[in-house]
This record gives C-alpha cells, structure tokens and sequence, in this order.
C-alpha cells in the first residue's frame, strides 16, 4: 500500500525548544521521520515522504508548499485508494504497529492521537478526504459518516505517541530502538526519577 508521511522542512517541531536546540530539532525530526519510514517498509508499505521542501532522504518525495490538509487531500486523490498517512513524528513507530495499521478492516481506519488529533488513516473509500484543523479525529469521524463510510480504529501506544512536548522526550527515551532514541542520548539525555516520576533531561539541566 501506498503510504503518505507528511514532513514540515524548515524549523520543524517548535513546542520542543525549551528542550532542544534549533539543529537538534532539525536532528531529532529528521531520525523520527527516518524511523517512520523504516516502520513502513518493514510492514510492505510503500513510502512516499509529502515535504515542504526536498528533504533529501532515500525515498519517494513529492514537494508540496501548501498546508498540510490541501497537501495530504491531493496527495490522496493522486495515489488513490487505498492509501495511507502516517506522520512523521511517530517516533515510537514499528512495522509491527504499521502492519497492524494497514491490516486493519474499514473503509476509513483511523489512529488517534492523544489531544483530538489523528496520528495515522488509511483510505479506503474514494470520497474521503482530510481536514487537520483542530480535534481532526472527531472531524474526521464525522466526514467518515458523511460518506457513509465504514470506520476502523486502530488502538496503538505506538502509532498514538506523537512527540510533540518536552515531556513527550520520556516515551522516546523509555520505549524507542531507533534513530530519535539515539539522537536524544547523543545529546546528553537521561531518565531520572523523582518522587516517583520519570523525567528527560540533561545533566545540569531541568529535567522535562
């Protein structure tokens, strides 16, 4: 199956600068995004990486400017069903969890992201289309119903773990055997406990 994976080039994932720097947010997207690919190749999917700008990595990439609803919904109607979207900041992605997500029954299958947001859909149904703004989960439940489209849900830690926040930096540490996991211990990160929760942070520094 074709497999969209939306990726901002530029100065991706903002909502983490009180942990990392600039180039290592450029870093740590980059290996999240590698990770993401690897997961949808081990599971027979076929990658195409929908950037901003070229990413120069080692798959199909198709260059779009436009926002990440216009963008995807094209790139749907181009590859046509059925067809994925995983995002690209699914650090915690394996084949197992893709293969799970491809396999899964429904004209509309859905993963959702903590917050209302979707991590992941297949396309099956040849009306559906995307919207991203706001809860995109419940917007996209309520499309699904619009088409009379028949729904899946696929419950996934993995595939709903999208590392948005500097307290999100935890799960990568604890559950990654990836590229992202070795970028944050490259850059000094470490678990520590206190008072019974698990932080990430640097030595020296304010755990996240």
């Amino acid at each position: 199956m074709r497999v969209v994976v939306p990726f901002a080039v530029g100065e991706p994932k903002s909502r983490l600068a009180p942990a990392l720097g600039a180039d290592e947010r450029a870093a740590f997207a980059r290996a999240s995004l590698e990770d993401v690919l690897e997961a949808v190749r081990a599971a027979g999917g076929e990658p195409t990486v929908l950037a901003t700008a070229d990413p120069r990595v080692d798959a199909e990439t198709v260059v779009d400017e436009r926002s990440l609803t216009a963008a995807v919904n094209a790139a749907i109607a181009d590859a046509g069903p059925p067809v994925a979207v995983v995002m690209a900041d699914l650090a915690l992605a394996t084949g197992e969890a893709v293969t799970e997500l491809l396999a899964a029954d429904g004209e509309v299958v859905l993963v959702p992201g903590r917050g209302g947001g979707t991590n992941a859909i297949v396309v099956r149904h040849p009306e559906f289309r995307v919207d991203y703004h706001g809860a995109s989960y419940r917007d996209h439940l309520a499309i699904a119903r619009e088409i009379g489209a028949d729904v899946g849900t696929v419950d996934s830690y993995r595939l709903s773990t999208d590392v948005d926040e500097p307290a999100d930096l935890v799960e990568v540490l604890l559950h990654g055997r990836s590229r992202s996991q070795a970028v944050l211990e490259d850059a000094g990160f470490v678990l520590d406990v206190d008072d019974g929760r698990v932080r990430a942070g640097r030595e020296g520094r304010e755990r996240a």
